[in-house]
């Protein structure tokens, strides 16, 4: 991943495969993130802390449904 202060493209994961999934970029110092199916849609920003946690929790299955 770029470093926060750098200006990325948008990407989504390698694992995608259907182009239904979100998009991520950096840019002034944020993480941004959109849905990859409405491109000129709202966008969500993270600082990088809020974003290293999120991803953090992701692997951990901190967001994972109950059975």
């Amino acid at each position: 991943m770029p470093k926060p202060d750098q200006q990325s493209e948008w990407y989504k994961s390698s694992l995608s495969g259907t182009g239904e999934c979100v998009e991520m970029r950096v840019a002034g110092g944020h993480v941004l993130v959109r849905d990859s199916k409405h491109p000129d849609g709202p966008v969500l920003s993270f600082t990088p802390t809020e974003w290293f946690a999120f991803t953090g929790g992701v692997r951990l299955g901190e967001f994972d449904l109950a059975d």
